[in-house]
C-alpha cells in the first residue's frame, strides 16, 4: 500500500507541449542541424497556404543570419492575408491549434503543430522568444508581438504586444532564433528549390548570410483553393460517427444526407434499410449497438468518389513541366497527372514526372524528388512508399540502367495530393504504404517510363542519322577531293549527291585557318524560314552577315541569323573564331533537319 500510494503521489497529467518538449525528434528537430531546415519548411508551409486563401500571388522572403554563437535568426514574411491581433499569441505559441485539421480539403499544414513546434525549439535551445508581425489590411495597424509557450499548460505566453510601423499592406512575418548549424546550406537550398518546382506560381527571395537567392515564379495564374467536403461514408470511423450523432438534432436520414459527402436520398435509404434502422428516428437519440449496425451499412452501400475537383488542386502537367525547366536544364521531361482515386474514403491525386540527359549528374543513383500537398519530403527517403515504387519498376524495360533505384542522369518526380495524406510520423517525412497510392504511383511510372524508352529509341535513331550526315558531308567530299587528285581532273561537285541522299534542311559548322563557317544547304522540296542559333566562345563581330542579335553570358555569345532559304538553295556566313560550342536551327520539324559539327 506503501509504495502504491508513493507512486499515485507521482502521477501527473502533461501537456501536449510537455510531450513535445521531450520527443522534439517527432516533429522534425532532431537536430540543430535539421532544425533550421524544418523552421522554414513550417513557416512556408504557412505562407504558401495563406496566399492561396487570399487568392494572392505568394511573394516569399526568407532570411538566415548567425546573431551568435551557434545563434541563427530565421526570418520568413510573406503577402498573405494577415492573422487578426486576438488570433497571434494562439497561431504560434499553442500546439494543436489551427484552422485546418478539422476540413476535409488538400493543405499543406493540418495538425497545428509546426509553427509552434519551431518556437518551442527556439525558447528551448536559444531561451529567446518569438516575434511575430501582422497586418490584415491597409486600414488596419500592424501589431509586433513576442511569444513564448507556457510547456506546463500549452498556453501562450505574451512578453509584449504593441502596435508597429510595418510598409507591407497585409501579410505576417515570423522571426525565430534558435542554436543551430548550417552544416545543412546544400539541404536548406534543395528544399527551396523543390519547393518552387511544386509551387511555379510562387517567388521565394532568399538571403543566407552574405549571399542572395531568388527563385522566381513561371507562372501568373492563382491557384484556386480548395474548398472543404463533408465526410465520406467509406472513411469514417465508429468514434467519429457517434460524435457527429451526438452533436446533431436532425432525423437519421437528414443526417446521412446533409451530413456526408455523395450520399443523396436514395443512397440514404438504402442505408437506413440495411442498419434497421427508420429513417425518420433522432440520431442523438441511437444507442451504440445502432450507430454500429449504421456504420457496417454505411460501408456496405455503394457510395461514388469523393468530388475531387473541389477538394484537391494537383499542379498539372503543364506546370510541373515548366517549374522542372526552370530550375533543371533537361534534354527531355514529361509529366502525368493521374485520374483521382480513393483509399479509406480519403480521395487522393498521383502525379508524376520523368527527366533525362541536360545538367543531371550522369553516375549513380537517379536524383528521385518526393512530393506530398506541394510540400518536398526531404528526408527518410528510405522508409518512402514512393521510393518504393520507384524501385518497383522495372526500370531496364525502358532502357535505363539499374540497381534497385535506377541509375544516371535520370530524374523522377511524384506528388501524392490528398486530403489526407497517410505520413509514417508526424514529422511528415514519408508517405505510408497504402496499396491504392502504390499502385497509382506505379502506373503513372510506367506510362512515362514508356515515354522515355521512345525518346531514348528516338534519340538513337537520331545519332544514327547524324553519324550518317557527318559521313555523308565530310567523308564524300573529302574522297571527291582524293578522286580528283588520283584521275587529275577539277575537284567534282558533290552537293547534288548530299541533297539525294539527305532530301532535308542540312547545316554544317567547320573551323579553317581561324575562320569558322556555318552553312545550311535546302534540300527540301519547300521554301523555309529558320533561325540559326549559334552558341560559343566567339562573339562573330567580323561576320561577313552581321546576326540578327547577339548576347553574352557567361563569356559565351548566343548569336541568331534568321532568313528565308529557297528550296534547293544555300546559306553561309563566315566569321573569326575558334569554334565549338553549339549549333542549332529553329522554325523546322526535327525530321525534317539535320545539324553536322565537322569539327567534331
Amino acid at each position: 500500500m506503501v509504495l502504491a500510494e508513493e507512486l499515485a503521489k507521482q502521477q501527473r497529467s502533461i501537456s501536449v507541449a510537455e510531450f513535445f518538449e521531450k520527443n522534439k525528434h517527432l516533429l522534425g528537430f532532431d537536430s540543430p542541424t535539421r532544425g533550421v531546415i524544418t523552421t522554414i519548411k513550417e513557416a512556408v508551409d504557412n505562407a504558401l497556404d495563406a496566399c492561396e486563401e487570399a487568392q494572392v500571388l505568394p511573394d516569399i522572403y526568407i532570411s538566415i543570419k548567425k546573431t551568435g554563437t551557434d545563434v541563427f535568426r530565421i526570418i520568413v514574411e510573406d503577402n498573405g492575408p494577415g492573422i487578426v491581433p486576438a488570433q497571434v499569441p494562439f497561431v504560434f505559441g499553442k500546439l494543436l491549434y489551427g484552422s485546418r485539421f478539422h476540413q476535409i480539403r488538400q493543405t499543406r499544414g493540418q495538425q497545428g503543430i509546426g509553427i509552434s513546434a519551431a518556437v518551442l525549439y527556439a525558447q528551448l535551445t536559444s531561451g529567446l522568444p518569438t516575434v511575430v508581425i501582422s497586418r490584415t489590411g491597409a486600414k488596419e495597424p500592424a501589431h509586433r508581438f513576442e511569444i513564448q509557450i507556457k510547456i506546463e499548460t500549452n498556453e501562450p505566453d505574451i512578453i509584449s504586444q504593441q502596435p508597429f510601423e510595418w510598409d507591407r499592406i497585409h501579410g505576417t512575418r515570423v522571426q525565430i532564433e534558435f542554436k543551430s548549424t548550417m552544416s545543412a546550406k546544400k539541404k536548406l537550398l534543395e528544399y527551396l528549390k523543390y519547393t518552387s518546382v511544386v509551387n511555379p506560381h510562387a517567388r521565394f527571395r532568399v538571403e543566407l548570410d552574405d549571399e542572395s537567392f531568388t527563385f522566381e515564379r513561371v507562372s501568373q495564374e492563382v491557384i484556386a483553393c480548395p474548398l472543404a467536403i463533408q465526410p465520406h461514408p467509406h472513411g469514417i470511423e465508429f468514434g467519429q460517427l457517434k460524435r457527429m450523432a451526438a452533436a446533431s438534432d436532425e432525423k437519421l436520414i437528414d443526417f446521412l444526407v446533409n451530413g456526408f459527402s455523395r450520399v443523396g436520398k436514395k443512397i440514404a435509404q438504402e442505408m437506413c434499410d440495411k442498419s434497421g434502422l427508420k429513417q425518420t428516428a433522432k440520431v442523438k437519440g441511437l444507442s451504440a449497438e445502432e450507430l454500429k449496425n449504421l456504420l457496417a451499412a454505411m460501408q456496405s452501400v455503394a457510395v461514388p468518389a469523393p468530388p475531387t475537383t473541389q477538394c484537391l488542386s494537383p499542379i498539372g502537367e503543364d506546370l510541373i513541366r515548366r517549374g522542372l525547366d526552370k530550375e533543371f536544364q533537361m534534354d527531355f521531361v514529361s509529366a502525368r497527372t493521374r485520374p483521382s482515386s480513393v483509399y479509406s474514403g480519403h480521395p487522393f491525386v498521383v502525379e508524376a514526372a520523368i527527366g533525362y540527359g541536360g545538367r543531371l549528374p550522369p553516375e549513380g543513383n537517379a536524383t528521385i524528388l518526393r512530393f506530398a500537398n506541394r510540400v518536398p519530403l526531404m528526408y527518410q527517403q528510405g522508409a518512402c512508399a514512393i521510393t518504393e515504387c520507384v524501385s518497383t519498376v522495372n526500370w531496364k524495360s525502358y532502357n535505363i540502367s539499374q540497381q534497385g533505384l535506377p541509375l544516371g542522369a535520370v530524374l523522377i518526380l511524384v506528388h501524392v495530393a490528398s486530403t489526407n495524406v497517410p505520413f509514417t510520423s508526424e514529422s511528415k517525412d514519408a508517405i505510408a504504404n497504402i496499396p491504392e497510392i502504390k499502385k497509382e504511383i506505379v502506373l503513372a511510372l510506367q506510362e512515362l517510363g514508356r515515354e522515355l524508352k521512345t525518346f531514348l529509341s528516338r534519340r538513337d535513331r537520331n545519332k544514327l542519322a547524324e553519324d550518317r550526315a557527318r559521313a555523308v558531308c565530310a567523308v564524300i567530299p573529302e574522297i571527291a577531293v582524293k578522286v580528283s587528285e588520283i584521275v587529275e581532273k577539277p575537284v567534282v561537285d558533290t552537293t547534288p549527291i548530299e541533297g539525294r541522299l539527305m532530301r532535308k534542311l542540312i547545316a554544317k559548322k567547320w573551323t579553317r585557318d581561324g575562320k569558322v563557317t556555318l552553312e545550311v544547304n535546302n534540300y527540301t522540296g519547300s521554301d523555309v524560314e529558320i533561325s540559326v542559333y549559334d552558341i560559343s566562345a566567339d562573339n562573330a563581330a567580323d561576320a561577313d552577315m552581321p546576326p540578327a542579335f547577339s548576347t553574352e553570358m557567361d563569356g559565351q555569345f548566343t548569336k541568331v541569323w534568321k532568313m528565308a532559304i529557297p528550296k534547293q538553295m544555300v546559306w553561309r556566313v563566315t566569321y573569326t573564331g575558334k569554334g565549338g560550342g553549339m549549333l542549332d536551327i529553329r522554325g523546322i520539324e526535327d525530321n525534317k533537319k539535320m545539324v553536322v559539327d565537322l569539327d567534331v
